[in-house]
């Protein structure tokens, strides 16, 4: 049997193979080191504030505070927009052990929908479980009351208040202030792209139509915040420092609540529209269109049934007819066009023609009718103003060409949108040569020309700019900007709006502006005249001019029968007049839809209106 071999050991060999590994394991060893001292040194010496600061930011939130809105009032401080407290139930998760059960329990207690506990149970799911959560918001008295004194029984259930927009008036002012409702994508996008967004980091409404939109940032207010302590979870702690919120500003309008109100029970179920400024500075006094509706719906989010409801209206509600609703003119407009035909030698104060009772073309059978069949007579620019004779017009529109009629009612205001600080303005027409050619590729015809020389055709008004227009005639050319804010105040004080008026029309001839004026005073004070019977009696003087616009045409041998027609399809009544007549403060347009004349309707409605305006001193209250 073979002994086992045994192997020679190199000691040498082996001493030196160790020796090697230990130094290397030595120098990766100190490597290692190095790199964790210059690590630390990186943490610790040249990175501290950074990452000192990261460290408190876990440690530190800021927490934004939404401010008070700024309330609005009418011109002698009653309030129109208020920010009222809103109670709403709310619960925190982490303190509550069967959620299923309180929430049954509370349903018991008051009316809690299925939608609403599943839109609650939604959002549990998306919230830290130590946040408040709202179920329902909006608690009556009663269910303030229920809760309050069974929230002994509910551990982590509270009853919560914040501050809401209410418009006490309900929808008496609705078209003039708007509503706020919640931000949504569409604001957020508005918001960043002017650099806002921060500010509304606690905001949950916003300014959609009206003033609340139009005065956004004034009403809105500086976000303040809390910096807060929080535990590893984001819990509170303990409130280290707070800045407050700086609440928006006040506002107060030039509208008056008495002058609203008149305006609302004169229209009752009628369609239409009534504004009233004063034409020294365009501080609008009135601002009604009717119908109109609850802005409170909007707050807290309009219920689809309800928006629905308006939308599909037949008597457009959501519509604000003062800035938004489009009619012809009519008569209203004779007093400008008789001006142009003044000032362009077109025609003079002792020009007079003979009215048959209609009007032809040259060369045309077509007979344009006047609105009395068996005519006026003879006829010069007083007559025609105070009995709105359509055949003067017709003759004078035509010797005027649409290019001098055009181009001198934009200067008057026409096409033009007024500037009123709303946003809610719609565009009109003063029609054109090139209009019509771009609209609708045919040329301008004279039987055009005729009709838009009664303000009838392609000729389109809103009720703010007939107002506008006719306070040019009033300032003997010079155009005031219809303005609903009066002052805008917070700590610091208060800032007036502009009211400087500008330039617009050019006066030739002093002397036919005047006889304008005269005209219209005329037209309210003298028998013959289509506003007298609604004026007679009167306390004060005043002017004005009577309008009814054709909606559909009628064929030129027959006679208009309004019961005939479809209720749509009736004329509408409209009237602008001014008051006192040798000194205006006040100038008022009003226009009501499918209702026949607006010497018979119109201007009744706005006597009524001048009669409290002069009866409540609103003239004399600043």
């Amino acid at each position: 049997m073979l002994k086992k071999r045994v192997a020679m050991q190199d000691v040498a060999a082996e001493t030196r193979l160790f020796n090697h590994r230990a130094i290397f394991a030595m120098v990766f060893v100190m490597l290692m080191f190095g790199v964790i001292i210059i690590n630390m040194y990186h943490l610790q010496v040249t990175s501290y504030q950074v990452y000192q600061t990261r460290s408190e930011g876990n440690r530190i939130k800021v927490v934004p505070l939404a401010p008070n809105r700024g309330l609005i009032t009418d011109r002698n401080g009653i309030l129109l927009a208020d920010n009222r407290p809103v109670f709403s139930l709310e619960l925190v998760p982490e303190e509550i052990d069967d959620m299923t059960a309180t929430l049954n329990e509370l349903a018991e207690l008051i009316e809690i929908t299925e939608d609403q506990k599943s839109d609650f149970l939604k959002e549990v799911r998306q919230q830290r479980r130590f946040n408040s959560i709202a179920i329902k918001e909006r608690l009556n008295d009663q269910e303030v009351a229920i809760i309050s004194v069974n929230l002994h029984r509910f551990p982590g259930v509270t009853v919560e208040a914040r501050l809401s927009r209410y418009y006490p008036f309900g929808n008496l002012f609705t078209h003039a202030l708007g509503y706020i409702g919640r931000i949504n994508s569409n604001d957020l996008a508005r918001l960043e792209q002017n650099d806002q967004l921060a500010n509304y980091a606690a905001t949950r409404d916003i300014g959609k139509i009206g003033l609340e939109r139009y005065y956004e940032t004034e009403l809105h207010g500086t976000m303040g915040y809390q910096e807060v302590e929080v535990n590893n979870r984001g819990r509170l702690i303990r409130v280290l420092r707070s800045v407050p919120a700086n609440s928006g500003k006040n506002i107060r309008l030039n509208l008056d609540v008495g002058l609203q109100l008149t305006a609302q029970q004169i229209m009752l179920d009628k369609r239409g529209a009534i504004v009233a400024m004063d034409p020294r500075d365009g501080a609008v006094l009135a601002f009604y269109s009717n119908p109109s509706y609850d802005p409170n719906l909007f707050v807290h989010g309009i219920s689809s049934a309800n928006y629905n409801a308006l939308l599909n209206s037949k008597d457009r509600p959501l519509v604000n007819r003062v800035t938004q609703g489009i009619y012809p003119p009519a008569s209203t407009i004779k007093p400008h066009l008789a001006l142009l035909g003044l000032e362009t030698n077109t025609i003079t104060p002792t020009t007079r023609i003979w009215d048959p009772g209609f009007f032809q073309l040259p060369g045309v059978e077509h007979r344009y009718r006047d609105w009395k069949r068996t005519g006026h007579g003879w006829v010069d620019v007083y007559s025609a103003i105070v009995e709105s004779c359509d055949t003067f017009f017709y003759d004078m529109g035509v010797k005027l060409g649409i290019d001098r009629i055009s181009d001198y009612m934009k200067s008057m205001g026409f096409g033009e949108k007024t500037g009123i600080d709303i946003l809610e303005e719609s565009n009109t027409n003063m029609p054109s040569r090139g209009w019509k050619r771009a609209r609708h590729n045919q040329p301008w015809f004279h039987g055009d020309t005729v009709a838009v020389s009664i303000g009838q055709g392609y000729w389109t008004v809103t009720p703010i700019q007939l107002l506008v227009s006719t306070a040019v005639l009033l300032n003997d050319g010079l155009m005031p900007t219809p303005h609903l804010v009066k002052t805008l105040t917070n700590e610091q004080g208060s800032t007036e709006i502009d009211t400087a008026l500008k330039p617009a029309t050019p006066v030739v001839n002093p002397r036919n502006w005047q006889v304008i004026r005269d005209s219209m005073l005329q037209t309210v004070n003298t028998e013959k005249g289509t506003a007298f019977r609604a004026f007679r009696g009167a306390k004060y003087t005043s002017g004005g001019k009577t309008g009814t616009a054709q909606i559909v045409s009628i064929a030129q041998d027959a006679e208009y029968d309004a019961d005939a027609l479809y209720e749509r399809h009736r004329d509408n009544a409209m009237y602008v007049g001014y008051a006192p007549a040798d000194n205006p403060t006040i100038v008022i347009s009003v226009t009501v839809e499918n209702i026949g004349g607006g010497g018979s309707t119109a201007a009744p409605i706005a006597r009524q209106m001048l009669d409290y305006y002069f009866s409540a001193g609103v003239n004399n209250n600043e």
